[in-house]
C-alpha cells in the first residue's frame, strides 16, 4: 500500500481547505487500518489452513496460541488508534474561527461647511451567529474492577447421625467349681420279672372316607394403612432461560448473564431482581448445567459463579472463536448458596444471544 500524498499548498489553504485536508488524512489512515485488520484475519486463516488458495494447517497447538496472541495485541493497538482518530476528527470538526487582523484606521475626512440634518436612526443589525462548540474531551479510562464480594454465611449444621449399633455381648465367665458329691443311698431290692403277654392279631385297614365338599371363600380383609411417602430430592429444582436476543457487554472481569424469559423454580430457589443470581435454600448435592448460544463466533469464555467465586470445573476458555458453550458439574451446596452464569473476556466486547431460541439457559437439580 502506498503512502498518502498531499497536494502542493499554492495558494495558501483556507480554514475550510485545512479541515478537508485533515479529514482526508483520517480517511486514509482508516483505509490503511482496514488493510492491517484484513492481513491479521488472513494470518489466522493461514495458520488454521482455511485461507483459499494457500496450503496451511500444519501449525502446532503452540503456534496457534502464539498467532492468536499476536492478533489480539494488534486488535488492542487498533482500538487505541481508533480512539486517537476519533479525537482528531472531533477537534478538526470543532476548530474555532480565528478573526483576522484589524486593518489600519483611515484618515479623518474634512469638516463640512455646515451641519447637516440629523439622519434617521439606522436599523438594528442582525444578531451574529453563535460561535462553534468547544472540542469534545478525551475519553476517560476504563474504571478498575470492583472488589470481590464478601464470602457468604456458613451453611447450617447437618442433622445428627443415627445411633450406632449395640456392641457384641461379652464372653461368658468361667464355670464355678463343682459342689461336693452327695452320699449314695442304699440300693433297694429288685422286684420279680413278670411273664410276657401273648401278641394280639393285627386288624384289617378300614376303607378311606369320601372327600368333603370345599368350604365357601372367606370375606376379604380390610386394606392395610398406606405407607409414608419416601424422600424426593429432585423436588428442589430450577430452570431459567433467555430467549430475547439480549446483547451483553462483556467486561474484562466478566458479566453476569440475565435469564428472565422462562423460570421454573421450586419454592426453595429464589432469584434476584436482575434475574442473574439464584439462591438455593436447601442443603444437598446438586447437578448444575448451562448452555450459551451466540449469533457470532467469539473469543470469549463462560463459567459458573458459586457464592460469588469462580468454579474452575465449570469454566470454558476456548483458544479459537466459538458460538456455543455448554458444561455440567456436580457439587455440594449449603443453605443460602448462590449460583450465577457469567461470560468473560480478555478484550472488551459484545456477545449477542440467539433470539427466539435457547440464547442462554441454566438448570439446577438436587440429587440427594
Amino acid at each position: 500500500m502506498s503512502l498518502p500524498k498531499y497536494p502542493t499548498i499554492t495558494p495558501p489553504l483556507t480554514r475550510g481547505d485545512s479541515i478537508n485536508q485533515i479529514l482526508s488524512s483520517i480517511a486514509l489512515e482508516e483505509l490503511g487500518m482496514s488493510h492491517i485488520l484484513n492481513a491479521e484475519g488472513e494470518k489466522m486463516q493461514y495458520v488454521l489452513g482455511t485461507l483459499p488458495g494457500l496450503s496451511g494447517g500444519s501449525a502446532t497447538y503452540e503456534d496457534v496460541l502464539n498467532v492468536n496472541s499476536s492478533v489480539e495485541a494488534m486488535l488492542n493497538t487498533a482500538l487505541e488508534n481508533q480512539l486517537m482518530l476519533n479525537s482528531k476528527m472531533m477537534l478538526a470538526m470543532n476548530a474555532p474561527v480565528i478573526p483576522g487582523v484589524t486593518g489600519a484606521t483611515g484618515a479623518t475626512g474634512a469638516t463640512g461647511s455646515a451641519t447637516g440634518a440629523t439622519g434617521a436612526t439606522g436599523a438594528t443589525g442582525a444578531t451574529g451567529a453563535n460561535g462553534p462548540a468547544g472540542a469534545t474531551g478525551a475519553l476517560g479510562s476504563v474504571g478498575i474492577t470492583g472488589a470481590t464480594g464478601a464470602v457468604g454465611a456458613a451453611g447450617i449444621t447437618g442433622a445428627t447421625g443415627a445411633t450406632g449399633l449395640t456392641g457384641a455381648t461379652g464372653a461368658r465367665g468361667a464355670t464355678g467349681p463343682a459342689g461336693a458329691a452327695g452320699t449314695v443311698g442304699a440300693a433297694g431290692p429288685a422286684g420279680p420279672q413278670g411273664a410276657a403277654g401273648a401278641t394280639g392279631i393285627t386288624g384289617t385297614v378300614g376303607a378311606a372316607g369320601a372327600t368333603g365338599a370345599t368350604g365357601a371363600t372367606g370375606a376379604t380383609g380390610p386394606a392395610g394403612p398406606t405407607g409414608a411417602t419416601g424422600p424426593n430430592p429432585s423436588a428442589t429444582a430450577g430452570f431459567a432461560a433467555n430467549t430475547t436476543g439480549t446483547a451483553v457487554t462483556v467486561l474484562l472481569g466478566g458479566t453476569l448473564i440475565p435469564l428472565p424469559s422462562t423460570q421454573l423454580l421450586s419454592a426453595d430457589i429464589l432469584v434476584n431482581g436482575a434475574n442473574t443470581i439464584f439462591t438455593v435454600n436447601t442443603f444437598g448435592r446438586y447437578r448444575i448445567s448451562y448452555h450459551i448460544n451466540t449469533t457470532l463466533s467469539l473469543l470469549m469464555g463462560s463459567r459458573l459463579l458459586i457464592n460469588g467465586a469462580v468454579n474452575t470445573a465449570s469454566t470454558i476458555n476456548p483458544v479459537i472463536s466459538t458460538s456455543q458453550y455448554y458444561n455440567e458439574i456436580e457439587l455440594d451446596l449449603g443453605a443460602a448458596a448462590t449460583v450465577s452464569l457469567q461470560m468473560f473476556t480478555s478484550v472488551l466486547g459484545v456477545a449477542t444471544l440467539i433470539n427466539n431460541g435457547a440464547g442462554a439457559s441454566l438448570m439446577i437439580i438436587r440429587l440427594s
